[in-house]
């Protein structure tokens, strides 16, 4: 393949959009990004499930754990302080 200058990327908050300049080119892309999702559906990449030891496991089942204490937590602070409004003055 010859060498040609850098590809055009606008960035925007929520995705990249890459201008490619040839059908050769987009092609690359797609072809690339097909082979990257069809690896993560195969279950042995997708979740290294077998290769965890045990308390690795249940270190990052525990973060989670906490994750979804302190999401109900902050949601029922959020909940009870919408409830009932302190109104001062």
């Amino acid at each position: 393949l010859p060498i040609r200058p850098s590809k055009q990327i606008a960035t925007s908050k929520k995705f990249v959009v890459i201008k490619a300049s040839s059908i050769k080119e987009k092609a690359v892309v797609g072809l690339t990004t097909g082979v990257l999702t069809a690896s993560m559906v195969v279950p042995d990449v997708a979740q290294a499930a077998e290769s965890l030891s045990p308390s690795l496991k249940n270190f990052l089942l525990s973060i989670v754990s906490g994750g979804v204490v302190l999401g109900a937590i902050i949601g029922a602070i959020i909940g009870v302080s919408n409830f009932d409004p302190v109104k001062r003055g």
